[in-house]
């Protein structure tokens, strides 16, 4: 029975990494996000808050609706990744590519509150090329009414050994 139950369990993973994001908090666990993570089949939202000092109300999703949890942090966040259906993390690059690298569809919510914000560029840079959603807090509830996880790209990781080959080289080393 439990291995019935576990494969009608679609889960929803939301990172925000080491820092404070309660923005991203509040949206995920706001009733009309919660609301369309339902009507597409989800069945549990986790939610990993870091520092945050917002803290969602959990619920056992007894009446029908959402099982919400969270944690503060983990040693590893990958069996998370794993076990989600969709992840939704902040746009932190190893949050990112560690998603990506697992293959799980990806929305990424850009914290507008950092300076000088890299992580824009670079998940601009991957909605581009199709690898995941990028998003901002107040945004979110239209990026999952909109998504289709079908058009997403598999995202393959590049293959450094030809640059390690160039850094053999002129450190001396034979090629094999």
């Amino acid at each position: 029975m439990e291995d019935s139950e576990n494969s009608k369990k679609r889960i929803v993973f939301v990172t925000v990494g080491t820092t404070s994001f309660d923005a991203l908090v509040k949206a995920v666990v706001s009733e009309h996000v919660k609301d369309e993570l339902l009507k597409r089949g989800y069945t549990h939202l986790l939610i990993q808050m870091g520092r945050g000092i917002f803290f969602p109300t959990k619920c056992e999703g007894a009446d029908g609706s959402l099982v919400v949890d969270y944690f503060t942090f983990s040693s590893s966040i990958a069996d998370h990744i794993r076990s989600a259906s969709l992840v939704i993390s902040h746009a932190g690059s190893g949050s990112i590519f560690e998603t990506l690298k697992l293959g799980k569809p990806l929305i990424v919510v850009v914290n507008e509150d950092l300076m000088d914000n890299h992580q824009c560029e670079l998940a601009e840079a991957l909605e581009e090329r199709k690898h995941l959603y990028y998003t901002r807090p107040h945004t979110l509830h239209q990026t999952l009414t909109k998504m289709e996880l079908e058009s997403l790209v598999r995202y393959t990781p590049g293959d450094g050994t030809p640059v390690a080959r160039i850094i053999d080289r002129f450190l001396g080393f034979p090629d094999d």
